[in-house]
């Protein structure tokens, strides 16, 4: 029962993706306002995906540079396997999208939350809840579960059933704890790789956010008096990108390597269980870690 329950996850991960791109289409057909706030808006979302996009760029050098490191560690350690780099890279990307998808739909919800505070402060709540919810609520939680699921079945099947569970480890036959340690370590490299992009992004526009904030104090306010919200004033726009890329997209990444790691931590007390138990994680259908799995995602 338990080898059927590991499938659930990613009809669950789905459902959320899905409903998380129709809030996505009904946010967007909200009214965005006149062409002023229009513009402005605009002006945001262009300079954040600008920033968002240069710093991606760099992050796939890194990431890059990550992966030939892995790849030599997997052929040095023999409990570590290659395909770690592709569950890295994975990772990475999924992190990275996370980001990206919170930070563009903020930047969508933010003049549709404010035009809908013109008439309405329960219909502005309901917008800015539903944007919030496309990353928040549904994209981080979908993504992470969605892509630790699915690998964490690849990796069973490669590695607990065929030709590689029947050959030797250090010298004696592989049991089934020493595979399925295998597999956990492998699915580590999808954390490692949403964790790295995650640092990254947070610290990266962590730092765009206060050098804009204080760009928009010293010179609009203090310099030529203009308020600091005032459209009038330049820094604004700098200010308004550094929110959504540092607080959205940063926070969306954070969010996603927190979601996995802290997911993954439970996968692995729960296969350290059957082994002190003396279980036999084939015949009784990984069921400790299974349950271990289930229990996380309820509890978050």
């Amino acid at each position: 029962m338990e080898s059927y329950m590991i499938y659930m996850p990613l009809l669950m991960a789905a459902l959320g993706l899905l409903y998380m791109f129709i809030k996505k289409s009904w946010v967007l057909k909200q009214d965005a306002g006149d062409g002023k706030m229009k513009e402005i808006s605009d002006h945001i979302y262009e300079g954040a995906l600008a920033f968002l996009n240069a710093e991606y760029k760099l992050l796939a050098i890194f990431v890059v540079i990550v992966s030939a490191l892995l790849a030599i560690v997997s052929f040095v350690v023999p409990s570590t396997h290659w395909m770690i780099v592709i569950a890295f890279i994975c990772g990475a990307i999924f992190s990275a999208y996370a980001g990206n998808i919170g930070m563009k739909i903020a930047t969508k919800t933010n003049v549709r939350t404010t035009q809908a505070a013109r008439t309405s402060l329960p219909k502005a709540l309901g917008v800015s809840f539903g944007g919030g919810s496309v990353m928040g609520g549904l994209g981080v939680a979908g993504l992470a579960v969605l892509g630790l699921t699915g690998f964490f079945i690849i990796f069973f099947h490669v590695f607990m059933n065929g030709e590689w569970a029947a050959a030797e480890f250090m010298g004696e036959m592989r049991t089934p704890g020493d595979l399925m340690t295998i597999v956990l370590e492998t699915l580590a490299g999808f954390s490692l790789g949403a964790e790295s992009i995650a640092l990254f992004a947070r610290v990266g526009g962590g730092i765009y956010t206060k050098a804009a904030d204080v760009g928009a104090d010293l010179v609009g306010k203090v310099e030529a008096g203009i308020p600091e919200d005032d459209p009038r004033n330049p820094a604004t726009i700098a200010d308004n990108v550094g929110d959504n890329v540092g607080d959205v997209a940063g926070m969306g990444a954070d969010l996603f390597g927190s979601y996995v790691a802290t997911v993954l931590a439970a996968m692995v007390l729960g296969n350290y269980v059957i082994r002190d138990m003396q279980g036999d994680i084939v015949s009784e259908g990984f069921g400790g870690i299974v349950l271990s799995y289930y229990l996380w995602l309820l509890q978050v």
